[in-house]
């Protein structure tokens, strides 16, 4: 046989045997794409950071992605492309746990793993993880905006929609507090959607100082909600008179803490959030056991629900004047 042929038995040769024995083959990582509320904002580009940091950490091939508006419908239509794709983990932060959940039972019936952020009562998933007590971060920021307020007087809160599961039990949480402890403030119109767009939570917040003349409180959940209320607060010169405070992302935050307008924020780190879903993915993948007490990757001692499939810390950030600087050090 000459050389030349030889060589070419021995390279098909080489090939067969790899494709016989796939398992010593390299085998490429799995897929892990996360869906987010909308694309482009701050936070969520901080989030991403913790995804890309965990995906190099797990040998996970991460990416993330989401709708261009606030529109569950987009949010679906995404999730569905994911299925087709045939990932091998969805990462969701959902808008309408309702309109998500028929698609994320298709995932999971094509074998597909499904981790959530943000979305407690969302059907459909493998783990939520969480990086804060839902009701406790509704009533600190009660007692934030009551406190700034003196305890009496008009308020409103924003959410980012009427149907964004987390937003509205922190608000169902702190208007709650609020009639419990706080009877002489007056929530003056039900919840206002919008607070996960800048235009939009600046256009109902100046309707809003026209509509009640007397308001003294805004509290918005949505880390676009108190930047924007802040805008136009500080526009109309009202910052001694009207308070906001909110979820918010302290590097975007900065400007208007300093000023006195947002007179504080909270949150928790989303890079570690992000972080968090891809150590839960790889855990899933590998078929570990998840159970009350385990370290979690990234996050420490997790309290867990094994019959709910929650996943949660408590790391409550309080952003204000003493803490902005030192948290945008950090990253955020």
């Amino acid at each position: 046989m000459k050389r030349r042929d030889i060589l070419k038995f021995s390279l098909a040769a080489g090939v067969a045997w790899l494709i016989a024995t796939p398992n010593l083959a390299m085998a490429a990582d799995p897929v892990m794409v996360t869906v987010v509320k909308i694309a482009g904002i701050p936070y969520f580009g901080a989030l991403e950071r913790g995804l890309q940091e965990a995906g190099k950490q797990f040998n996970i091939d991460v990416s993330m992605t989401g709708p261009a508006n606030i529109d569950p419908a987009q949010q679906v239509k995404l999730l569905e492309d994911l299925i087709a794709k045939k990932v091998d983990v969805i990462g969701l932060v959902p808008l309408d746990v309702k309109a998500c959940e028929p698609v994320l039972k298709r995932a999971q019936a094509a074998g597909i793993k499904v981790i959530v952020h943000e979305g407690p009562e969302q059907e459909g998933r493998d783990w939520d993880v969480e990086l804060i007590d839902s009701t406790k971060f509704g009533e600190v920021q009660m007692q934030s905006l009551a406190k700034e307020m003196g305890e009496e007087g008009d308020y409103v809160v924003y959410v980012g929609t009427l149907t964004t599961p987390l937003h509205n039990k922190w608000a169902d949480a702190a208007i709650a507090y609020q009639k419990a402890h706080y009877p002489k403030m007056n929530l003056v119109a039900d919840r206002f959607p919008g607070a996960d767009e800048i235009d939009s939570a600046y256009r109902t917040t100046i309707d809003v100082l026209k509509a009640y003349p007397k308001l003294k409180g805004i509290l918005a959940f949505g880390s676009n909600g108190p930047i924007a209320a802040g805008n136009a607060v500080k526009e109309k010169h009202l910052s001694k008179r009207v308070a906001v405070i909110g979820t918010v992302l302290p590097s975007q935050a900065k400007d208007l803490i300093m000023d006195g307008v947002i007179r504080e924020g909270f949150m928790w780190n989303p890079r570690e959030a992000g972080s968090a879903m891809v150590a839960v993915a790889r855990l899933v993948l590998d078929g570990t056991k998840i159970e009350d007490g385990m370290d979690v990757p990234g996050l420490g001692k997790a309290t867990v629900d094994v019959p709910g499939k929650l996943i949660k810390v408590d790391k409550i950030t309080h952003i204000n004047k003493e803490t902005v600087d030192g948290l945008i050090a950090q990253g955020l």
